[in-house]
């Protein structure tokens, strides 16, 4: 399928209901409404060239850019396509779900985070959370700086309810992924977890709900799932 092709096919599948529980959630426009199932079962597997899903991406439209980053090979993107991709991504939902889901699979996982970090706009601070975070659910143990993720644990316990608000919830994020996914800092990312409690965030008009960090990875130790990865981080 061309470009053309998929964006007609998107708006066919897409609903006022579904658009509306969307932009609920932080979409703008444009935006078609689609369901990610419905993406999976009737797209994903009609789109072959990596062009495309570049196209996609470029039209700023919701739903592209979540079906972009469904069928791009991480393999085929550059740290410059992510870059600007974070830049133009149509929402913060967007920049979590897809631009830091799919730069966590690439070489340069931790090199973007830090660089997003760093940034003074809250959407990029919280793309760069998200990434590291995605990319320790997946990175083998051996290749995690043990040390850069301590630092950023202390970083949190000590700034996260003074964070803008969307960067609140992935610092939490980070603490729950340290504490799932990297088993030697397990019991520091415990620690932080108690000592930051309830992390308050608005999640305007929700019923969303921040999840307690120390509560989820006790869930996790109970059913001793504690350092099993991911395939994906992008779903």
């Amino acid at each position: 399928m061309n470009t053309n092709e998929v964006m007609q096919q998107l708006e066919s599948l897409g609903s006022e209901q579904t658009k509306k529980t969307l932009c609920k959630h932080g979409a703008n426009e444009p935006i078609f409404g689609v369901k990610i199932g419905d993406m999976k079962k009737f797209l994903v597997k009609k789109i072959k060239d990596p062009d495309v899903s570049r196209e996609l991406f470029a039209t700023g439209n919701y739903d592209a850019q979540y079906l972009a980053g469904l069928t791009i090979d991480p393999k085929e993107v550059t740290k410059e396509e992510l870059l600007n991709w974070a830049e133009i991504a149509n929402c913060s939902a967007i920049n979590e779900a897809i631009v830091a889901s799919l730069a966590a699979e690439t070489p340069y996982a931790t090199e973007l985070a830090k660089t997003w970090m760093a940034s003074s706009e809250e959407r990029m601070v919280d793309t760069g959370w998200s990434c590291y975070a995605n990319y320790l659910s997946l990175a083998p143990n051996e290749e995690i700086n043990e040390a850069e993720v301590f630092t950023l644990l202390e970083n949190i316990e000590k700034n996260i309810h003074d964070a803008k608000n969307s960067v609140k919830y992935t610092m939490n994020q980070f603490v729950i992924c340290t504490g799932t996914y990297y088993p030697p800092l397990l019991e520091k990312a415990i620690s932080v977890a108690k000592k930051i409690g309830q992390v308050h965030v608005d999640m305007g008009d929700t019923s969303c709900k921040v999840p307690l960090a120390t509560d989820y990875i006790e869930k996790v130790i109970e059913k001793d799932r504690v350092g099993k990865k991911r395939k994906r981080a992008i779903c």
